[in-house]
């Protein structure tokens, strides 16, 4: 009797399955939990530790002492008027700064000493010769004295006058520290500073070389306007000006980075956008603390909701028909100088699907394209996992002649399907990488050559299968479909976790993970926005322009999930 009784007790492979069962989930939800509670903490923050660094082994820069910095011993230094000490001070600031050039001269028709600084290679030359160095040297001041400013009757006169009757000139700004004004320079104003004036002048603005407006390289366009964002911020707010010539587009500087100071732009249509939306993007901008911002990807990651979360909750783009299109929804624009990336937000899982091109054809191709796009998502997620289980778990669910040939392909490899998936996946991932890094001229042929020979040479050697191929080859191709680079990364990496867990609890584990990604992205929000919406929390309206593309005349109102002020398209 006992030993029937024992025959029955699993054996311990299927004991230690069971257990993988349970301690998974549970391990994911516990490490995900202390995560979340270190991020609130700010246990991952960069808090300023003591060190045994002395102030001897600092160099002044990193002290916070010279121009660039908030602080230190030029932050008090004020622009008196005496010629000879703001220049002596003017001169131990860029004493180490080769490509600043100080031009002194003579005001004509007095006494009076002048001073014009400015950075080469970032400055309109022209603009400094005949807009400020040629009123004053060939014109003068005839309305003065000979002793010139130093006179105490002349001194309130001096900056007013240069203004308003001398300097022909739009811009011009004063400031009397030492600080603003070396930054000033040093970021390719011109500046000016005259005997007699307390203070100094920052004229025009910088004229560097600059990329001229192409096609947007990151992102291929078949259809709209052939025109990309650039590095400078000026030319990306006039071509936001140029496509939305509206009186209540907005456009907001605010100034970042605590070493190295760059404008940053905040866009939105005031009579559509949510007020606490705009006011929530503002509020996160302020509170970023950087000593400098190279790319908006550190802003991204700096406002973001949840930074333990792999997918992105803010778009970048070069497109300007795609921002000015989330405008109109109700949405903020950041732009960064020096950058021609710009972020939207809020995002949710469905825009990183759709394209600008959606909108341009007609409503059933465009559906079709976005359906077909949310196909090859699941497959660029999927495919690999789904061949490892049903090949290592379940072989008994595929059709009897599919899985005959699928043996027969396999006769001969020596390695388990997890190790067989992973070989060709890691492949084809450094052959991508390889590509991008390449030159162009060679990048494309590379990635496609080096593949074909890697998976023929693979097959013909017998470590892989040729129906493996095909899985690996339309995985990779459903990955080109996704309009938005960084989601289709995010979307390459979860397929590696999603391998492995097919790997360790064959179907179970692939249904396993797919409601944990589910589960995750319902509780994800992107500035208050659900990350999944229009589905969860489920809204009809919105689902004219979500898996399907409704036609134009459909889509009357605004997506109610962005609560705009103005909720209609057409009146």
């Amino acid at each position: 009797m006992w030993s029937s009784i024992i025959s029955y007790i699993p054996e311990w492979p299927i004991w230690a399955q069971a257990m993988l069962v349970f301690l998974v989930p549970v391990s994911i939800t516990l490490i995900w939990r202390w995560l979340n509670t270190a991020v609130h903490r700010g246990s991952f923050s960069r808090s300023a530790k003591p060190s045994s660094i002395s102030s001897r082994d600092i160099s002044p820069a990193e002290a916070g002492i010279g121009p660039g910095t908030e602080t230190g011993h030029y932050a008090n230094i004020k622009i008196t008027g005496e010629y000879a000490t703001d220049m002596t001070s003017v001169k131990e600031t860029f004493a180490k700064n080769a490509d600043v050039h100080i031009r002194e001269f003579m005001i004509r028709g007095t006494n009076t000493r002048a001073a014009v600084l400015y950075t080469e290679g970032l400055v309109d030359q022209e603009l400094i010769d005949e807009h400020l160095i040629t009123p004053l040297m060939m014109n003068g001041v005839p309305e003065l004295k000979q002793e010139g400013f130093v006179h105490p009757e002349n001194r309130q006169m001096l900056s007013g006058y240069l203004q308003n009757q001398l300097l022909p000139v739009s811009q011009i700004q004063e400031t009397g520290s030492l600080q603003e004004f070396a930054l000033g320079v040093l970021v390719g104003k011109n500046g000016l500073l005259v005997d007699g004036m307390p203070g100094g002048m920052l004229i025009g603005t910088s004229k560097g070389k600059t990329r001229s407006i192409d096609e947007p390289l990151s992102e291929a366009l078949l259809r709209g306007p052939r025109m990309g964002f650039t590095e400078q911020l000026s030319d990306n707010t006039g071509i936001l000006r140029r496509y939305g010539s509206d009186q209540s587009l907005f456009i907001e500087k605010i100034e970042v980075g605590s070493r190295i100071k760059k404008d940053l732009a905040i866009a939105y249509i005031q009579d559509i956008a949510d007020p606490k939306l705009v006011a929530e993007v503002e509020k996160r901008i302020r509170e970023m603390d950087m000593d400098n911002f190279l790319e908006s990807g550190y802003v991204e990651q700096l406002i973001e909701d949840n930074t333990l979360s792999p997918f992105q909750q803010i778009l970048n783009t070069e497109r300007p028909d795609r921002v000015i299109g989330a405008l109109l929804e109700g949405r903020v624009a950041i732009l960064l100088d020096g950058t021609p990336f710009v972020l939207v937000v809020p995002v949710t899982f469905s825009m990183l699907l759709q394209s600008p091109e959606d909108y341009y054809e007609r409503w059933i191709p465009g559906t079709f394209m976005r359906m077909l796009r949310f196909l090859s998502a699941m497959l660029a997620l999927f495919a690999p996992a789904l061949y490892i289980s049903f090949i290592s778990f379940h072989p008994g669910l595929i059709p009897t002649k599919l899985v005959l040939t699928i043996i027969e392909t396999r006769t001969g490899v020596p390695f388990p399907s997890l190790i067989e998936v992973l070989i060709m996946e890691l492949s084809i991932e450094i052959l991508r990488e390889a590509g991008i890094r390449l030159p162009k001229p060679i990048g494309p042929a590379m990635g496609i050559v080096g593949g074909l020979i890697i998976g023929q040479a693979a097959v013909q050697a017998g470590i892989i299968s040729q129906f493996l191929v095909i899985v690996v080859a339309v995985t990779a191709i459903s990955s080109f479909t996704i309009p938005v680079y960084s989601a289709g990364l995010t979307l390459r990496i979860l397929r590696f976790a999603a391998m492995f867990s097919a790997a360790v609890l064959g179907l179970y584990g692939v249904i396993m993970f797919f409601l944990l990604i589910c589960t995750h992205l319902a509780r994800l929000t992107s500035f208050g926005v659900p990350y999944v919406a229009p589905a969860v929390p489920y809204r009809l309206s919105d689902w004219k322009d979500f898996i399907i593309r409704a036609p134009l005349s459909m889509m009357r109102r605004r997506p109610e999930m962005m609560n705009t002020v103005d909720e209609d398209r057409k009146k």
